[in-house]
């Protein structure tokens, strides 16, 4: 039976003890904390992150709280526009991306409650927007996946936008339609500005090889296809953590130096306005970003960088400190302007 949580206090307690739920009497816990959702009932995720990251986080959480998670799968532009068109009608209670921009898109189209508090203090400024209406909730790190035997260290690029000079002319890969790399310019877009951005995509456009997904191009590398890619890390960990077909001939590079190729990417989540289960939305959105949550990503295979409550990251990883990223806030990545530049540049 699903039981939703009445909006009006001091219900009668036979109601409540003919559900079964006497033994949860005495006082309240406070709202939005997992002890206070500790009841049957039900949540809605919209979920762009990687499936079976988010069922463990979703298993997790029913575990602890008894809260059942029903999670509707899709990519980050799917289900951001999916959710901007249902509106305040939407049955989604959260939504989950893999990437910042389409945050940013629901954002902006005013559809998201603020984030409680208690679960913005447990992740670091960097990771979330200035804005707490939604929170980063992990992390993945651009580079540059590249063929041992092709490339030494004095032949990489110092920075990204060194893969649009005509040296680099058919020596690259990416996965231009995908909403990784379209993070990748946005953080482009708003570090470097839009001439830039734009002067960049014409050699990109000049220089590179398309492949239809980012571990489909670190395949090329490793097959010799092409000498590099441009990807994020966790391609290249997860192959490795498997059999390591697919990355035995490459390795990654870092660009460090807060150079826009070492963009750190932040994954999403948030709390839609509509949901008419806020409380049990929030405390999985508070679950997530806490400790149990977050050691989900440092003892998991998803090989994403764990960001909130104090919890490093997996030990194979180059630690997030010695990524020395460029601070971008992630509330202001502009995917419509990306879409826009891309296409104009002949790359969508």
């Amino acid at each position: 039976m699903k039981i939703r949580k009445n909006a009006l206090a001091g219900i009668a307690l036979a109601a409540t003890a003919a559900l079964g739920l006497a033994a949860c009497g005495g006082s309240p816990a406070p709202a939005g904390s997992a002890s206070a959702e500790a009841t049957n009932g039900e949540i809605t995720v919209y979920n762009a992150q990687h499936e079976s990251l988010t069922k463990e986080w979703a298993d997790a959480f029913t575990a602890e709280t008894g809260i059942k998670v029903t999670l509707r799968q899709g990519s980050d532009t799917e289900m951001s526009n999916q959710i901007v068109q249902e509106g305040a009608a939407s049955p989604a209670d959260v939504f989950l991306t893999e990437n910042s921009p389409a945050m940013a898109q629901v954002e902006n189209a005013g559809l998201f409650a603020d984030v409680n508090k208690d679960t913005i203090a447990q992740v670091p400024a960097e990771f979330r927007p200035t804005t707490g209406k939604w929170t980063g909730i992990a992390a993945r790190s651009t580079v540059l996946v590249y063929d041992k035997a092709k490339l030494t260290a004095d032949k990489l690029p110092k920075s990204m936008l060194d893969l649009a000079k005509p040296e680099w002319k058919g020596k690259w890969a990416a996965s231009p339609s995908g909403a990784d790399f379209q993070a990748i310019v946005s953080a482009l877009l708003e570090l470097k500005g839009e001439a830039a951005t734009e002067a960049w995509l014409k050699g990109m456009k000049e220089n590179f090889t398309a492949y239809k997904g980012n571990s489909t191009a670190m395949k090329a590398v490793n097959a010799g296809e092409v000498d590099a890619a441009l990807i994020y890390h966790y391609y290249y960990y997860g192959d490795q953590a498997k059999t390591g077909e697919n990355s035995k001939n490459v390795t990654p590079y870092y660009f460090k130096n807060q150079d826009p190729g070492a963009f750190v990417s932040v994954s999403g989540g948030g709390v839609l306005k509509s949901s008419k289960n806020a409380d049990k939305a929030q405390a999985f959105l508070k679950f997530i970003t806490g400790k149990k949550g977050q050691e989900v990503l440092q003892k998991g295979t998803s090989f994403e960088y764990a960001i909130a409550s104090g919890v490093p990251a997996n030990e194979k990883l180059v630690p997030v400190k010695e990524l020395q990223a460029p601070a971008v806030d992630p509330a202001k990545l502009n995917s419509a302007k990306v879409t826009e530049l891309m296409t104009k540049a002949g790359l969508l």
